[in-house]
């Protein structure tokens, strides 16, 4: 029985930022930053995962040493591991996203048939989760959640990104906990608000919606009221990769553990500060200092 099971593509992100030479590779995808991060607070973690023979036995190890299980990754021999191109802008808040390499989907027959787990994250990339396959997850679990980035996300010919409404929205009507970026949510339901879109959501039967703003902090909705979460801010900003996934996984270690919302998503947004203060999964704080941070925040806000 694990507390969090993280499900989607890992990653070879080559990123580029404004104020370094050259690109870094990293080990990257939203189930390497959800994982890590849930792990971080003590969360018993899984995930499910396909991934090439490209895919760095060092990546493989040290999520090992992390107590990351591996059990259910899938490792094809005649296939490349999914790979993102990141160019960020001079200040970092956008960002310009190339596909170099795509691994096949994650299928029916790729889900273990014993798996059970407190809560099943969707975390695509590349569009690599079915309807069908998180009907399959809808039943390992108590709680369903989902990060949309990947469902949303089409390739041209080079593998430029551009972001477009689903056709299936259908799974919207598995889950329980939905997060995105504001831009995801009002593509996603062609919305051209935050409480138009949090609403449209919360009609497919989504129970809590959560919309990150980066340095804006985030907006949490239980039952259409929507409350407002401060970002805390970081002793540097170095590279925003993550952040989000960083806050999801750490909000549904908390959650998970019967925590209020409130504390959960204050704790999400203690842990994405610590992130973005190095270059890739690795930076993300201790478990002290994630909750350190989260009381500073949640005590500014009691006495506000």
């Amino acid at each position: 029985m694990y507390d969090l099971v993280a499900v989607g593509h890992f990653s070879i992100d080559s990123i580029i930022l404004p104020t370094r030479t050259g690109s870094f590779t990293v080990l990257g995808g939203s189930v390497a930053y959800t994982s890590l991060a849930a792990n971080r607070l003590d969360s018993r973690v899984a995930v499910v995962s396909k991934v090439g023979a490209d895919f760095p036995e060092a990546y493989k190890w040290w999520l090992g040493e992390e107590k990351i299980d591996l059990s259910y990754v899938v490792k094809k021999e005649d296939a490349t591991t999914t790979s993102y191109e990141l160019k960020y802008n001079a200040d970092l808040s956008d960002r310009v996203l190339k596909l170099r390499n795509k691994a096949p989907p994650i299928t029916i027959q790729d889900l273990p048939e014993f798996l059970k787990a407190e809560a099943i994250h969707l975390a695509p990339i590349a569009g690599e989760i079915t309807y069908e396959t998180a009907e399959k997850l809808r039943n390992h679990a108590n709680l369903l959640s989902l990060d949309p980035q990947g469902l949303l996300r089409k390739f041209d010919s080079e593998g430029n990104v551009t972001i477009a409404t689903p056709e299936d929205k259908r799974l919207l009507g598995l889950i329980d906990i939905y997060k995105s970026s504001l831009k995801e949510i009002l593509t996603l339901t062609e919305m051209s608000d935050l409480e138009s879109a949090v609403k449209g959501v919360h009609d497919c039967g989504v129970s809590i919606v959560i919309v990150t703003h980066g340095s804006g902090g985030a907006a949490v909705s239980i039952e259409d009221k929507i409350h407002n979460v401060p970002a805390y801010t970081p002793t540097t900003l170095v590279d925003p990769t993550g952040a989000g996934d960083v806050f999801m996984g750490s909000f549904l270690a908390e959650y998970t553990r019967g925590e209020d919302c409130s504390w959960c998503a204050h704790v999400g947004s203690a842990a994405a500060s610590c992130v973005i203060e190095g270059i890739g999964p690795t930076s993300l704080g201790s478990r002290d200092e994630v909750y350190r941070r989260a009381r500073v925040l949640y005590e500014k806000e009691i006495k506000h």
